[in-house]
């Protein structure tokens, strides 16, 4: 598979996981070895105190990383995620998750992701491992 055709699947089959669907993630960029997505949280997407829950920012953070290992040469799988939540996400406020490499192997690849509100304000920040089959 070329370079093109990796990118096309991660930014349509790896973006279009059903899960990431139904929760209203996003891609909003792919390109070889990036990717950002988004949300625009609604009331379904708030916790108790009115602000993002920690699940679907999460959420984000695993979707960002899965879309960029995937644009890879080979196919990917996540198998730990750490995340760092450092502020709030707001109803109605889009966050932008952008995962980027920090480190390249042949089988394992680690991934940084920074969740960004609208306002450039930093939301999480995570480091995810991935699996190349």
């Amino acid at each position: 598979m070329g370079e093109n055709d990796r990118i096309k699947y991660a930014r349509e089959v790896v973006g279009g996981d059903p899960l990431a669907t139904f929760l209203g993630i996003k891609v909003e960029e792919v390109s070889h070895q990036k990717a950002v997505v988004s949300l625009l949280p609604g009331p379904q997407h708030m916790n108790a105190v009115e602000r993002v829950h920690g699940s679907a920012i999460y959420a984000l953070i695993d979707q960002a990383a899965a879309v960029a290992a995937n644009t890879m040469e080979r196919g990917a799988v996540l198998f730990e995620t750490k995340a760092n939540f450092l502020d709030a996400g707001r109803p109605g406020e889009k966050l932008l998750a952008t995962a980027t490499p920090l480190d390249l192997k042949r089988k394992l690849s680690l991934w940084e992701v920074r969740v960004r509100a609208q306002d450039g304000r930093l939301v999480a920040l995570a480091q995810a491992m991935a699996y190349h089959q």
